[in-house]
């Protein structure tokens, strides 16, 4: 499975700038940023105007940078950066591929240095798959957020990398991540573990460790905990399952009920399922193509 075919299987987080204007010293910055991102990053998620968004990310990633250069350790900061640089990947138009690989470039960065100050995870980076792995297994379900996002940062590098062949090398550590934070809890983020797994299990071929089968029951799980809210669920089943099992009745029917449900099925979801329902709209469009 090349780089080019390796899906972004990641959340839109991202915040303003005008946090700057509003807490007084470096220390409260440092100690109460994390919480009052994530209250922007809400109010954000329910955006359907992806203009905005993308709009204004930009001055938030240099207020970030400057906040992590000043505190380097703070694991919540650099989360929040990481998040904050591959949700504006994620919102980029499909012809910004070099910037899309810059900002997942960063966004890894920090999505790494955050999994190493994470108990039991320092100093494994650069050890061998059997290290990490041993380490996974001794995370608990209070880690499973940072596994999760972590891993899908990492995967969305992987997917934004123009050398795909030496991004793909990566994709091992990816996979146990997701993995272990399917193992500790199948449900987080609408059952996102699913989802990550059945996308991969369709998109391989069999000799390569894909699943059809296997794959369309990671998809009903996905489903199943997204309660039909998280739109991105179908739009990945007709792209990966409904092609690969060249079922062209399917991906239509999957696609144009993307298309029915309203964005604001799920308040917290509205940009997440605008995103969604573009792309089902892309894919529509090109279904003589794929059948």
């Amino acid at each position: 499975m090349p780089a080019s075919r390796f899906p972004k299987i990641i959340s839109v987080f991202l915040v303003s700038g005008f946090i700057a204007g509003c807490l007084s010293s470096q220390q409260i910055v440092a100690e109460k940023a994390p919480a009052l991102f994530r209250d922007v990053a809400l109010s954000a998620s329910r955006q359907s105007d992806v203009v905005l968004v993308r709009q204004g990310i930009p001055a938030y990633l240099m207020l970030v940078d400057g906040m992590i250069q000043t505190h380097p350790e703070n694991r919540d900061l650099l989360l929040a950066g990481a998040q904050a640089y591959a949700a504006y990947a994620s919102v980029l138009e499909e012809d910004e591929q070099d910037r899309a690989s810059y900002l997942t470039e960063r966004a890894k960065q920090y999505a790494l240095k955050a999994l190493e100050l994470t108990p039991p995870f320092q100093g494994v980076l650069g050890q061998p798959l059997e290290v990490f792995q041993e380490r996974l297994g001794r995370a608990e379900k209070k880690d499973v957020p940072t596994l999760f996002w972590v891993g899908n940062i990492w995967a969305a590098w992987i997917g934004a990398e123009t050398e795909g062949p030496a991004a793909m090398a990566d994709l091992p550590w990816v996979e146990a991540l997701m993995e272990r934070a399917l193992q500790l809890d199948p449900g987080f983020y609408y059952g996102g573990s699913h989802l990550f797994k059945a996308i991969l299990l369709s998109a391989r071929p069999e000799p390569f460790g894909g699943n059809l089968k296997r794959a369309e029951e990671h998809f009903e799980k996905a489903r199943a905990y997204g309660q039909g809210k998280f739109l991105m669920t179908d739009v990945y089943y007709a792209e990966y399952f409904a092609r690969q099992t060249l079922n062209r009745e399917l991906f239509v029917s999957t696609l144009k009920r993307v298309l029915e449900t309203s964005p604001h099925v799920e308040p917290d979801l509205t940009l997440t399922n605008t995103l969604a329902q573009r792309k089902a709209k892309k894919l529509l469009a090109r279904v003589d193509e794929f059948f």
